[in-house]
């Protein structure tokens, strides 16, 4: 760890429980809160290490383990799994289970923010950034529309369960979100679901609020460096993944600038490369 970070293991009291979690900031002074949303792997080494790397660029980090609900972190060392292994499978989903329940992302990111704004390492009048990773998208999207005043950006990378035809729908939410956002999606997401990115755009678009909407050429998961291969192929791609903590570091350097509680306006941005 750089001698500059500061990595603590806490304890947040939430509805539901207690989350454990990781909370990751610079040595000295107060700066803007980041929440983390982890992918399915949960709260693990190559989380704890992205909310390093980000605690260094300036930012307070709270990495929650986002399966406190059945056991605390890690799991099995976070992504040590066989996706051909049916056993190894059957454990994956009791975890992606454990946080399906409606209000999930609503009951806990006011617990997350709340601590955030609680500690002096947090700077509270900037606004908070949100990000996300695998399931962990479309927590952004709950989590900013849950807390529209208070967090500023998000950022979905490799996000699943952006848009779907249910009425609970990630995407119908962004009437309420007032951050900027961005959204880097897989190519093989974007196969398998064409239309997607366009429901995504459209909302915003109509919504009024910014948002940056990329195709990647990885594969879902490829910002994580502990991501198993499928098959013959390398789920993790480096230069993608640089490429999607620069977006970010921009998004943050542009949204959390400001004092919170007034976001900038700004035009909706819709790319594919």
């Amino acid at each position: 760890m750089s001698e500059n970070v500061i990595e603590t293991d806490v304890e947040i009291r939430t509805p539901d429980g207690i989350c454990d979690a990781a909370f990751i900031h610079p040595a000295s002074g107060s700066h803007p809160g980041v929440l983390f949303w982890p992918d399915a792997g949960g709260l693990r080494p190559v989380t704890r290490q992205m909310g390093r790397r980000l605690a260094a660029e300036g930012y307070s980090v709270l990495v929650p383990n986002p399966f406190y609900r059945i056991s605390k972190a890690p799991f099995a060392g976070g992504f040590n799994l066989n996706f051909q292994n049916p056993p190894d499978m059957a454990k994956l989903r009791t975890l992606l289970e454990s946080i399906k329940p409606a209000g999930y992302a609503e009951r806990d990111a006011p617990a997350y923010v709340a601590f955030l704004d609680a500690q002096g390492e947090v700077d509270r009048t900037k606004p908070i950034g949100v990000q996300g990773y695998c399931m962990g998208g479309a927590l952004v999207m709950r989590s900013a529309a849950t807390l529209p005043g208070r967090i500023g950006a998000g950022a979905s990378l490799h996000g699943g369960g952006l848009v779907t035809d249910g009425p609970d729908s990630p995407h119908l939410l962004a009437s309420r979100i007032k951050a900027r956002m961005y959204f880097g999606i897989a190519a093989d997401d974007d196969e398998k679901q064409p239309a997607a990115r366009n429901r995504l755009r459209q909302a915003f678009e109509d919504a009024n609020v910014p948002a940056e909407i990329e195709v990647y050429s990885g594969l879902h998961g490829w910002c994580m460096e502990d991501m198993p291969p499928r098959g013959d192929r390398a789920v993790y791609h480096p230069a993608d993944a640089e490429r999607a903590w620069s977006k970010l570091l921009a998004l943050y350097k542009t949204a959390l600038s400001w004092r919170a509680y007034d976001p900038p306006a700004h035009p909706v941005i819709y790319c594919r490369p």
